[in-house]
């Protein structure tokens, strides 16, 4: 069949991105907080028999991707893996897929980052599924300074730290990396595991009131100035200003 550009953007929106120069698709499914279980692998590994070529990919942010799936049969695909818990998506503009470091059991882990992240990926890939975001937002949730799943280069990253007091995070801001490639801003101190969530949800209130369409956190920020973020987070207008901030219209980039 003669694919059509809304035939391709209607899929992508699911989580199915085009095979180069096919009309194959590779469906992304997305674990709860990086974390597959074993009837979960099965299923994903019966789904890539079924409907696609027998291959599964493995992506940077913890997904896996079941490749050569026609476009015919994605509806299909679908439904089969959500009779067996799997969920298709990581695409858009919206929050990403989050990744976690193997923290949870990593002899160098400060705290649990697997049950972080599945709480992030409640919270906020899911319950933030309906949400449209100004461009992606990546989240990195990291369980000590060696920095294995690189939160400085996230959107919002998350890094354990050893302190007297007990375990503090280091919070990066802004990071990307890629064609563009920005160092996160630190927030200015460490913070504790309640102040994680606050913050987060802050953030992406900031960057869905302040960015341009089309533009990340960090190129928001360089323009706006970080100080216009940081100075907000300390405070709780932000959460105050919630539903009106969601309900309100993306800004659009100005015309040169």
């Amino acid at each position: 069949m003669a694919l059509t550009q809304e035939d391709i953007a209607r899929v992508k929106k699911m989580g199915f991105l085009r095979n180069r120069g096919t009309e194959l698709f590779s469906g992304r499914v997305v674990p709860e907080g990086t974390v597959f279980t074993p009837g979960e692998l099965s299923a994903v590994a019966e789904l890539a028999e079924r409907f696609g070529s027998g291959k599964v990919v493995p992506t940077v942010r913890m997904t896996l991707e079941v490749v050569g799936i026609p476009y015919e049969r994605i509806d299909e695909a679908v439904d089969f893996g959500a009779q067996r818990g799997l969920r298709f998506g990581g695409t858009g503009a919206k929050v990403r897929p989050v990744t976690s470091c193997k923290g949870t059991t990593c002899v160098f882990g400060m705290y649990d980052t697997q049950a972080v992240a599945r709480e992030i990926h409640e919270k906020y890939y899911l319950g933030w599924d309906q949400v449209a975001l100004p461009h992606k937002f990546k989240i990195a949730v990291g369980g000590c300074p060696n920095s294995c799943v690189k939160p400085s280069l996230n959107d919002f990253g998350i890094e354990g730290r050893r302190t007297p007091e007990g375990v503090r995070f280091q919070v990066y801001l802004g990071g990307t990396w890629g064609r563009t490639t920005r160092m996160g801003t630190p927030y200015p101190r460490l913070v504790e595991e309640g102040e994680l969530f606050p913050l987060l949800e802050k953030t992406m209130l900031w960057f869905r009131e302040n960015a341009w369409q089309r533009e990340r956190l960090g190129a928001a920020m360089d323009r706006l100035g970080a100080e216009s973020l940081l100075s907000q987070l300390e405070g709780d207008g932000l959460l105050e200003r919630k539903e009106a901030i969601l309900s309100a219209e993306l800004q659009q980039r100005p015309k040169n």
